[in-house]
């Protein structure tokens, strides 16, 4: 390498030694803060504005922060209960479309017609939201229905009701939650009520494209009108927590970690 003559005459020497460590560092520095600038995170008026970063930074917070931060600036519980529980380990968010099923014994082969029809109004991040009236030990949701939706890229599904055909949907990876597994049908026992209206779904509200996040920890319903607030509250909670661990890991103290960071 040529280098110019001002080095030249130090090249090998303690001073071209650190000037190299300085210009090393200052390259660092401005890389390292070009990362920090691309990775800030968006106010709520910046998320408002663009929902489809809005629903991608939700896959990436912690349910058990959102229902934090929901309780916080809502004075709210909007969890489902232990009840909820996923088919295998998973983590998703998505809007919600929203079914509900009305206990009705019939013989009318178009009774989940509409069930079937707002499967195939839905796209890429919806999460089937499905009310089973008086449901516990009813399938609202089977193999094949989670294939459709799968093929048509939900997120996920969660069902105030059971499901069925777990081999298939471990198969495909469709992430469901419900109240548990079991071998029955709503062919012939239920009919379709109504899509995209106010349901509730394992006591908790859910209006049509409200925001569903769902990890191990269990699901959340957020309001859509207060989604971005909620968000950056739960980043900041995200973010507090995940500091914390290895703070308590050094210094051998949950007590001086609540101090330091305020978060338990």
């Amino acid at each position: 390498m040529v280098l110019p003559s001002f080095l030249r005459s130090v090249h090998g020497s303690r001073t071209f030694r650190i000037i190299a460590a300085v210009g090393l560092a200052c390259i660092s520095l401005l890389t390292i803060t070009r990362i920090v600038q691309a990775d800030a995170p968006k106010t709520a008026k910046e998320y408002a504005s663009d929902p489809s970063a809005m629903v991608d930074a939700y896959r990436h917070v912690e349910a058990a922060s959102v229902s934090d931060a929901i309780e916080q600036l809502l004075h709210q519980k909007r969890y489902m209960s232990h009840r909820m529980q996923s088919i295998f380990p998973t983590k998703f968010a998505g809007t919600a479309l929203t079914v509900l099923l009305v206990k009705q014994e019939n013989h009318d082969s178009d009774a989940l017609t509409g069930m079937l029809k707002a499967i195939d109004t839905g796209g890429a991040g919806s999460v089937y939201v499905m009310k089973v009236e008086d449901g516990s030990n009813i399938a609202g949701i089977g193999g094949l229905m989670g294939t459709a939706m799968f093929s048509r890229g939900f997120s996920g599904a969660v069902i105030d009701g059971g499901v069925r055909d777990l081999p298939q949907l471990k198969k495909i990876g469709f992430p469901v939650y419900a109240l548990g597994p079991v071998p029955s049908t709503s062919v012939g026992h239920y009919r379709f009520a109504g899509v995209n209206i106010p349901i509730e779904c394992d006591g908790v509200a859910v209006n049509p494209n409200d925001i569903i996040v769902a990890d191990q920890d269990g699901v959340v319903v957020v309001p859509r009108d207060r989604a971005a607030d909620v968000l950056v509250l739960a980043q900041k909670l995200d973010n507090s927590e995940h500091s914390m661990y290895p703070f308590i890991e050094t210094f051998h103290s949950i007590q001086e970690a609540v101090k330091q960071f305020g978060r338990l």
